[in-house]
């Protein structure tokens, strides 16, 4: 049996052996277990992943937050470091720009992490707390619904409240997305849409 090997292939098996002999005749065979043995553990090791979901567009890449603090008295978490998940089906680690400087959005001074109101005739939004929040907006929403919800149009049933837009969140699942139609749809409310669509 022959084997067949063209000159550009005999030549590129030798240039790797040439290469290959040289590093271990200069001292370098054993440079890879070496470097291996020096390489420090990576900060991250120490950290607490997160997985979770960009903010920002209806892609909904997957992301991993990387935490510091162990939540002790004194110790507040904080995230580090923010990068694509690899394990995620959608982004696959890649991230775009702006979930590159998803890091920039968590920790700016003037993000929203609570609740505010701001009553009629004020200047200024006063913190308030999540059960507050909720309730006031479940009951404008009853109050208008009540006011203005049309249950005919002549004889014709139309079961319609169109005072009141809704829209829906981008990096939601397809599940949650359907149940959030329905339960605004079921409400009545045509006005309705998902920032997924955009």
């Amino acid at each position: 049996m022959t084997i067949q090997v063209s000159r550009r292939g005999l030549l590129k098996g030798g240039a790797i052996a040439l290469a290959g002999g040289s590093l271990g005749a200069l001292g370098f065979g054993g440079l890879e277990p070496a470097m291996a043995a020096a390489v420090r553990p990576f900060k991250l090791a120490q950290m607490r992943e997160t997985r979770n979901t960009c903010p920002y567009c209806s892609v909904a890449c997957g992301v991993i937050l990387y935490s510091l603090g162990d939540k002790s008295k004194n110790a507040r978490s904080a995230v580090m470091h923010v990068e694509g998940d690899p394990d995620h089906p959608i982004n696959r680690g890649t991230l775009c720009p702006k979930g590159s400087a998803l890091l920039d959005f968590i920790q700016a001074e003037t993000r929203t992490k609570y609740p505010l109101h701001r009553e009629a005739g004020s200047k200024e939004f006063k913190r308030v707390s999540w059960d507050f929040a909720f309730e006031r907006i479940a009951r404008l929403m009853k109050e208008d619904r009540d006011k203005n919800f049309v249950a005919k149009n002549g004889d014709l049933t139309v079961n319609r409240w169109t005072t009141m837009g809704f829209l829906g969140a981008s990096a939601t699942s397809n599940e949650t997305a359907w149940l959030t139609y329905k339960t605004v749809r079921s409400m009545g409310a045509l006005v309705f849409d998902n920032q997924a669509r955009v």
